[in-house]
């Protein structure tokens, strides 16, 4: 509502926001270069989640989400590949310390579901929620 109040004409306003899971852990948007390789020592040779909630905020004030849930499974990683990333600092500020849409994209071996969900914004997810309220998307 804060947000709303900042615009003079009725606005849609979107907001996401993006975890990792592995198992029963939720992984943290790694900040430092140990928590990029820990990360990615976790998710070596594994199958984990990434899940994006979304949210939009209708200019009439109604809110509407949803959950896009995107299965990754990751390659056995060796020392070195973790090595390589984390030297790379492409993982820092990321769920899960990685970014598919860049060098980690070679750690995947299989996926289902949204990969548009692994960067970040769902854009099928975000597409039907704004067309559902009304906005008219190209």
């Amino acid at each position: 509502m804060a947000a709303q109040a900042r615009h003079d004409a009725p606005a849609f306003i979107l907001a996401a926001d993006t975890v990792v899971a592995c198992g029963r852990r939720i992984l943290p948007k790694a900040q430092t270069d140990d928590e990029v390789r820990a990360c990615l020592t976790l998710l070596s040779g594994r199958r984990h989640q990434v899940m994006t909630a979304v949210a939009l905020l209708a200019p009439g004030g109604r809110l509407h989400t949803r959950l896009a849930l995107t299965r990754v499974s990751f390659r056995r990683l060796d020392a070195a590949n973790i090595a390589a990333y984390v030297e790379g600092r492409e993982g820092i500020g990321k769920a899960g310390g990685y970014a598919i849409q860049g060098r980690a994209e070679i750690f995947v071996k299989a996926i289902s579901g949204s990969y548009s969900n692994v960067v970040g914004l769902p854009l099928s997810v975000t597409v039907q929620l704004l067309q559902g309220c009304g906005a008219l998307v190209p």
